[in-house]
């Protein structure tokens, strides 16, 4: 709103604001605002949460250490989700039709965490929706913005159904109508990827953060036609400045969140904020073109996925469990690692690998 009011009108009376134009200052100011959102309305939705009684099922077959966070209110994802749209609503460009595809993203996924919570809470036991019927959903609503980017996400330009590889220019498979169901894929498993990861205070969200920084850089990169050029990404304009806004935007609602989600947590996100976030950076990753980086930068997400995965397979196969507890999170603590640690040590991974993803932009 922000860009339309003081750009395009309102400059032609006072030329500093000019600088609205600019991606770079927009951005800093959702996160801004984002930020400022989430910290003044957070402890006001924890109470109302409170108020309605709204706390957490601690799953009887997790670890002891978690029976103290029962009651803990949750569903705080509502929190993320609405700091996100209101940066949103003010410091993107709303002629843009990329901005409309990550608030679907965040819409659609939040609201099928938001039914998938509230059928916990209200019959109190730690499973919601079936799983079918989440899946469903999910594909559901993947098929949607996966229809609208191959028809029309790429700004007409061919490279959008190919598939960019790190570390070898010369190899772009072109997937064609194939990426269709491989964007499926991508916004699904990442949907459920951080949902697993949703576990451990400050978890999921500290991760999220760092894959949001990373694309957010590389939304800015993919907006610049002479940085792109230099560093042999794909130029889409309109698709990395909305990336890089979004971004922008979830980087200070994050942060905002961690402050009442950090160890011991006031609230939890809850899948109304592990779905919406996971699709959020499945759909960030496609629109700039970079879906591998994805599987780097989120490699906490893709591990703890595997490990319930693998848990599950060689049970039913084999009899014996690989991991102690799955997710991941889970077979540390059984490990005798307190839970603060294993979550630092899991950002600490997560740091690491958004410095390699973020390395790959020179080495390709």
């Amino acid at each position: 709103m922000f860009y339309h009011l003081f750009f395009e009108i309102l400059r032609e009376y006072f030329s500093p604001f000019n600088v609205f134009q600019y991606i770079s200052f927009r951005a800093i100011y959702a996160t801004i605002t984002a930020l400022v959102v989430s910290l003044v309305f957070g402890p006001m939705m924890i109470a109302f949460l409170k108020r309605l009684n709204i706390g957490q099922y601690v799953r009887d077959d997790g670890p002891e250490t978690h029976l103290s966070k029962a009651g803990t209110p949750t569903m705080g994802g509502i929190l993320i989700i609405i700091s996100v749209l209101l940066s949103l609503v003010l410091w993107a460009r709303l002629d843009q039709p990329a901005i409309y595809v990550m608030i679907f993203s965040l819409i659609w996924f939040g609201s099928l965490g938001f039914i998938d919570d509230y059928k916990k809470l209200v019959k109190k036991q730690s499973l919601g929706l079936r799983g079918w019927q989440k899946i469903g959903l999910q594909t559901i609503g993947a098929i949607g913005i996966a229809t609208y980017l191959y028809l029309y996400g790429y700004q007409g330009k061919t490279v959008g159904t190919e598939l960019i590889i790190p570390f070898f220019k010369q190899i772009r498979p072109d997937l064609g109508f194939l990426l269709i169901p491989f964007a499926v894929l991508v916004i699904v498993g990442s949907s459920n990827a951080v949902n697993l990861t949703d576990g451990l205070d400050g978890l999921a969200i500290g991760c999220t953060l760092f894959v949001a920084v990373t694309f957010g850089v590389v939304g800015y990169l993919t907006s610049h036609q002479d940085l792109a050029s230099y560093l042999d990404i794909v130029h889409l304009p309109v698709n990395g400045e909305a990336t890089t806004i979004f971004c922008a935007s979830l980087i200070g609602a994050g942060i905002g969140f961690l402050w009442y989600n950090c160890h011991p947590a006031e609230v939890f996100m809850g899948d109304t904020g592990a779905l919406a976030l996971g699709a959020s950076i499945g759909t960030a990753a496609l629109l700039i073109k970079e879906e591998i980086m994805l599987v780097v930068v989120g490699g906490i997400f893709v591990m703890e996925a595997l490990s319930v995965i693998l848990q599950v397979w060689s049970y039913r196969v084999r009899k014996k469990r690989i991991f102690k507890m799955a997710p991941l999170h889970h077979h540390f603590e059984q490990l005798g690692w307190h839970e603060t640690k294993v979550v630092s040590r899991f950002w600490i991974m997560a740091l690491i690998l958004m410095l390699i993803g973020l390395s790959t932009l020179k080495i390709r």
